[in-house]
């Protein structure tokens, strides 16, 4: 199953047997005291250098989120997807849980996006799936519903059915537009958490053969050294059959992670990649 985004300048191909996709996640207010004030007074110049940082990193799609309490969502994210494409070539993920700032994003973008999200609730799914098959973009759907967080895998995984239901069978959104998030909860707050979304990527591999992307940093929030646990909890979730995710791009331990579990589970073929970033290195170092 291939997930294809798409640049006015870039194809990105997301699937089991491509390199894991980095979705960079730095432009996002969230946190960011100076960043979300900047925005409230309409500067996105920071928006220029997020984008640089990342693709530098690695990031091969970058999300974008103007979530910005007491501010003009739908503008913002319009300005900030231009702003994006006029500085890169990567394709983008349009993230906003304001309906009317996804279509403004969509509108804006040229190519084929990424949606960040849906959950499966039928309200929100009504809102936002006319317009992702309108701009032929493709979605990603969470494994919750109405009634909040599944605890166990088997729950999560009987979402994964009903969003196919709904997405694929009632609105003919292709399957290989459909990227379902597992969800991924803070094992600080959980011990069971990441055992949990282990189980859930795996299951949605077996029985669905969907592309998979969850919020990678969520994992350790809370702890310290969260890139040392953000590089293990990335290089054990390849392993299940993570294909993509939201994460740090500019964390080098969640990088390498990442790269390296390509190699380790061929698909990197000779280590082509990772020889290649290690040279870059070495001259970057060098100069």
């Amino acid at each position: 199953m291939h997930t294809v985004l798409r640049s006015a300048t870039r194809e990105v191909v997301i699937g089991p047997d491509q390199p894991f996709c980095i979705i960079g996640e730095r432009i996002n207010p969230t946190g960011r005291k100076a960043f979300a004030e900047a925005l409230r007074a309409g500067d996105l110049s920071e928006v220029v250098k997020d984008v640089e940082d990342q693709a530098a990193m690695g990031a091969l799609v970058l999300d974008v989120n103007m979530g910005v309490p007491l501010a003009d969502e739908v503008d913002l994210l319009a300005r900030a997807i231009r702003i994006v494409q006029e500085h890169c070539e990567l394709p983008i993920c349009i993230d906003s849980s304001v309906v009317e700032a996804l279509e403004a994003g969509l509108a804006a973008y040229d190519g084929k996006a990424l949606v960040n999200s849906v959950t499966c609730e039928r309200d929100r799914l009504d809102a936002v799936l006319p317009m992702v098959k309108e701009h032929g973009a493709a979605v990603i759907c969470l494994t919750n519903d109405e009634t909040g967080i599944p605890q166990s895998a088997e729950e999560r995984l009987e979402i994964c059915a009903r969003l196919v239901d709904i997405v694929h069978g009632e609105y003919e959104i292709p399957l290989a537009d459909m990227v379902i998030d597992p969800l991924a909860m803070t094992v600080g707050a959980d011990p069971a958490a990441v055992a949990t979304t282990l189980q859930t990527i795996a299951g949605i591999r077996e029985r669905f053969g969907l592309n998979t992307t969850l919020g990678a940093s969520n994992t350790a929030f809370g702890l310290p050294r969260r890139s040392t646990l953000g590089g293990a909890f990335l290089s054990i979730a390849q392993s299940h059959g993570l294909t993509s995710a939201i994460m740090d791009s500019r964390s080098p331990e969640c990088v390498d992670a990442v790269r390296a579990g390509d190699l380790l589970l061929g698909r990197d073929e000779w280590g082509s990649r990772w020889i290649a970033s290690f040279r870059e290195k070495q001259a970057a170092a060098a100069s």
